[in-house]
């Protein structure tokens, strides 16, 4: 293998891994507890309810959320309205 072809090789992975990083630093921090996916406050408030019901419930910092049910893997969820809370400002960049 001459030179040329192994530097564009060595560049092409630095490249890549340079790339990844920024995706996973793009990425917003995990919630305060750990979890991810939404909280079981959020599932119990939706049990038994159609999508589209309107419902509120203990966000994760123990806030009342008003929220809309919506299908999702783990089923029918709470989605807050107007989306999610910001962070608290301990966790803000």
């Amino acid at each position: 293998m001459s030179i040329f072809p192994r530097s564009l090789v060595l560049a092409m992975l630095a490249g890549a891994a340079v790339s990844a990083s920024a995706q996973n630093a793009n990425q917003p921090p995990p919630p305060p507890d750990g979890k991810r996916g939404p909280p079981q406050e959020a599932i119990d408030a939706c049990k038994g309810k159609a999508e589209g019901a309107k419902v509120t419930f203990k966000g994760r910092r123990g806030e009342d959320v008003k929220g809309v049910c919506k299908k999702m893997r783990e089923g029918v969820v709470a989605v807050p309205e107007g989306g999610m809370p910001p962070p608290p400002p301990d966790q803000r960049k």
